[in-house]
C-alpha cells in the first residue's frame, strides 16, 4: 500500500520518518527523529514540491506515480536545496525526463553543484512569479538566508496554503498524525525552537524580512518540510517565529556552569536557589560538559535571564564554555540579561575571560561578575547571593 494524506483537494503530504538518524545536519541531537516533508498537486498540471533526503524512503517513487494514475510530472518546484530536500532531484528527473525543474537564480548554481544533469530542466523564476496548475495558483516568494541563500516559498492563492521550505519546520517525527491538531502542540512548539534556534537563528533579521514580504498574504495553513502540517496553529506559529525572530523572550532564567572538581557546580545551584527564593519559577540548570549545546542554545533562546559559570582551565574557561560562547557570538543572540561568576584553583582565568566574552556580545550585565577561590564556604556563598538577586529584580521589573 501507498501511503499519502490529502492535506486538501488535489494536494497530497508525502513524507517520511526518519528515526535511524542520530544527528542532524550531523551536529544536532535527533532524541525524537526527523520527518522529511514532501507534497503533491495533482491538478490539471502536477506539481512536485521538493523532495526527501536521498534514499530516506524506498518507495518514494511508487508513492508519487501512484498518485499521479499513469499521468506525468509536469513540475518540481525546488523551494530549497539542502540535500535533505533536494536529495531525489536525480531520481525524479530520471524518472520524469520532461519535467520542468522550478526555481530561482541561486537555485540553478547550487543545483549544478549538486546534479548538474538536473540543470538542462530548469526553469528560473523571478520573486512574485506565478504558475497556474489549473485550480490552483501558485505565487512564488523569494525569502533568502531563511536559511540557505536560494530558500524560497510557494504560496497557493486557490487555497491560502504556504509552503514554507524549512521556516516553522521542527525535529521530531510525525507519530501517526500529519496535521498539528492530531499531535501534542507543546511537544513540537519546544523541539521548533530547538530547531529554529540552532538551524535559522543566526538568519533572524532575514527571518523578519519575510515577514514583511508575507504580510500580505491571508494563511490558512503551512506545509514546511519537517514536522507537522499546520491548520489549527497556525496564526501561533507565525506569532512564535515572530517572537523568537525578534530576540523576545520568556520570564527565567537558564544557569549553565562548567566545573571540573564541583566547585563551580555548587555555585551555580546556589546562585539557582537564590533566583527562586526571590519569586522566579522559571529556571533551568545545566552542566555544559553533559548537556548538548544544541539544548543550551535552545533555553538561552527561551529565557531572558543567562547566568553562565566557569571554572578556570589553564588560566582560560572551561574549554566547552568556550565553545559554547563563541557559538552565541557566531548566532548574533541579543537582548538578554547575562550575570557571570566561577572559581579558581590557584590563578584564574574562567571569569576574566567570560568578563571579555560579555564585552563582545553586548549583553546588559546585571551586577558585577562573581570569582572565587577554591571550594565553596558560607562567605563565598554569600558573595553569590547577589547575583541571583539581581538577576531576579531584574526580570521582574520587565514585569511593569
Amino acid at each position: 500500500m501507498h501511503y499519502s494524506v490529502n492535506i486538501k483537494e488535489r494536494i497530497h503530504w508525502l513524507g517520511v520518518n526518519d528515526r535511524r538518524k542520530n544527528l542532524f545536519e550531523n551536529i544536532w541531537p535527533l532524541p525524537h527523529g526527523v520527518s522529511y516533508n514532501s507534497y503533491l498537486i495533482t491538478d490539471e498540471r502536477s506539481a512536485l514540491l521538493d523532495t526527501v533526503e536521498m534514499g530516506s524512503d524506498g518507495e518514494y517513487l511508487e508513492r508519487i506515480e501512484a498518485l499521479l494514475d499513469g499521468r506525468s510530472l509536469d513540475y518540481l518546484i525546488v523551494n530549497h536545496m539542502e540535500p535533505d530536500h533536494s536529495g531525489e532531484i536525480d531520481t525524479i528527473v530520471r524518472r520524469w525526463p520532461d519535467v520542468k525543474v522550478i526555481g530561482n537564480a541561486r537555485t540553478t548554481k547550487i543545483l549544478a553543484s549538486y546534479y548538474p544533469s538536473a540543470v538542462a530542466n530548469i526553469q528560473e523564476v523571478c520573486d512574485g512569479d506565478e504558475l497556474d496548475l489549473g485550480y490552483h495558483k501558485l505565487r512564488f516568494v523569494f525569502t533568502p538566508w531563511v536559511h540557505w541563500p536560494e530558500t524560497m516559498m510557494t504560496y497557493d492563492q486557490t487555497d491560502r496554503i504556504l509552503f514554507s521550505a524549512d521556516a516553522f519546520g521542527t525535529f521530531g517525527t510525525l507519530d501517526g498524525g500529519v496535521f498539528d491538531d492530531e499531535t501534542q502542540f507543546a511537544f513540537y512548539e519546544d523541539e521548533m525552537r530547538r530547531y529554529y534556534s540552532n538551524i535559522v537563528g543566526k538568519y533572524s533579521g532575514m527571518v523578519q524580512k519575510a515577514f514583511a514580504k508575507l504580510a500580505g498574504y491571508p494563511i490558512d495553513m503551512i506545509c514546511s518540510l519537517h514536522g507537522p502540517v499546520w491548520r489549527s496553529n497556525t496564526a501561533r506559529v507565525v506569532e512564535l517565529y515572530d517572537r523568537w525572530s525578534k530576540y523576545e523572550a520568556e520570564e527565567g532564567v537558564v544557569v549553565i556552569y562548567a566545573s571540573m572538581y564541583d566547585n563551580t557546580a555548587r555555585l551555580a545551584d546556589y546562585i539557582a536557589h537564590v533566583v527562586a527564593a526571590q519569586g522566579i519559577a522559571n529556571i533551568r540548570v545545566h552542566d555544559v560538559s553533559k548537556t548538548h549545546i544544541s539544548y543550551l542554545i535552545n533555553d538561552i533562546w527561551k529565557y531572558k535571564g543567562v547566568l553562565l559559570g566557569s571554572c578556570a582551565y589553564n588560566s582560560e574557561m572551561f574549554p566547552l564554555m568556550e565553545s559554547l560562547c563563541r557559538e552565541l557570538v557566531h548566532m548574533g543572540v541579543k537582548n538578554r540579561y547575562l550575570g557571570l561568576f566561577g572559581s579558581y584553583s590557584w590563578n584564574g582565568g574562567g571569569v576574566r575571560n567570560l568578563q571579555k566574552w560579555a564585552g563582545e556580545i553586548g549583553w546588559e550585565e546585571i551586577a558585577p561578575a562573581v570569582e572565587v577561590q577554591g571550594r565553596p564556604d558560607a562567605a563565598k556563598y554569600t558573595a553569590c547571593e547577589g547575583l541571583g538577586v539581581a538577576m531576579a529584580e531584574r526580570l521582574k521589573a520587565d514585569r511593569c
